[in-house]
């Protein structure tokens, strides 16, 4: 960054980092070994089987099935996280009440607690005999073992990612916009969906992908809770680590490398929406 003085000289500010060169460097190398060498690794790992093999082991019903069930639960819970997520944002940033810090904090306790913690907790909550399982068996309603407990466990670890990601944009939304728009005659669903909702659309798609690619990608939590019966309620991660346990690692990278593509692929759908998000209403321009 260049100065200049009041008598017109110029001279550099000094930076608090090393110059670009260094900094721009030392990131490409750190990104290179943290996350280009692996994913090279797994698809020059998948390259090996050739196409045939390698659609062949792609395209397996049950590894289709179990690409279905993490994608769709994956994509199921972050729908929830958005709604209920926004609407915890709102009350934090919006709302003074006895014990606000300590559920502000415990938003924070997913990225805390060790997964296959809270999936032996979700396990045991929504089990048949569980606390609350135990409510909805008299109906029919079976949670744990079923998509519906991957869901529930997805949405667990997934709405922090929302709630953190809102929450500073609402932070910043003016009050008096609300204000106005109730004082031209707006009423309280023409103020959320005309007004706040187009400025917080950016954050929400942001909130929205982070907890879906948590989602997918998520492990710990979901193989108690899910039963991982095969065609019902077996995750792909699951069975990435079936095929390494049987020494399968031809069938392993296959299914990571479809893995790799659907998530590179939904993202980049996300951040399109974004990117014209932004556009549209002017947000973060």
């Amino acid at each position: 960054m260049t100065l200049t003085s009041s008598k017109g000289w110029q001279f550099r500010q000094p930076s608090v980092l090393p110059g670009f060169r260094w900094t721009l460097g030392f990131t490409l190398v750190w990104l290179t070994l943290i996350v280009l060498v692996p994913l090279t690794g797994l698809f020059l790992k998948s390259s090996t089987l050739g196409w045939d093999a390698f659609w062949t082991l792609a395209l397996e019903k049950r590894t289709l099935q179990a690409l279905k069930i993490s994608f769709g639960t994956a994509f199921l819970a972050a729908l929830a996280n958005v709604v209920f997520g926004t609407l915890l944002a709102w009350v934090l940033v919006r709302y003074r009440f006895p014990g606000k810090r300590i559920i502000d904090a415990m938003v924070d306790l997913p990225f805390a607690l060790p997964t296959a913690v809270a999936g032996i907790a979700l396990t045991t909550l929504y089990a048949s005999k569980g606390w609350i399982g135990s409510l909805f068996a008299p109906l029919g309603i079976k949670i744990a073992f079923t998509p519906l407990g991957i869901v529930i466990a997805l949405v667990f670890v997934g709405l922090p990612f929302v709630v953190r990601t809102v929450q500073p944009v609402l932070e910043e939304l003016d009050r008096e916009v609300e204000e106005a728009a109730a004082t031209l005659g707006a009423n309280r669903f023409q103020t959320i969906f005309r007004v706040l909702l187009p400025g917080l659309a950016p954050a929400v798609l942001t909130g929205f992908s982070l907890a879906f690619a948590r989602g997918v990608g998520e492990y710990g939590s979901v193989i108690f809770i899910a039963g991982n019966v095969p065609f019902k309620s077996e995750i792909a991660p699951l069975l990435i680590v079936i095929k390494l346990e049987e020494f399968n690692y031809p069938a392993a990278t296959a299914i990571a490398a479809v893995m790799l593509l659907l998530s590179f692929g939904l993202l980049f759908v996300i951040n399109l929406i974004q990117a014209w998000s932004r556009r549209r209403y002017g947000y973060g321009a």
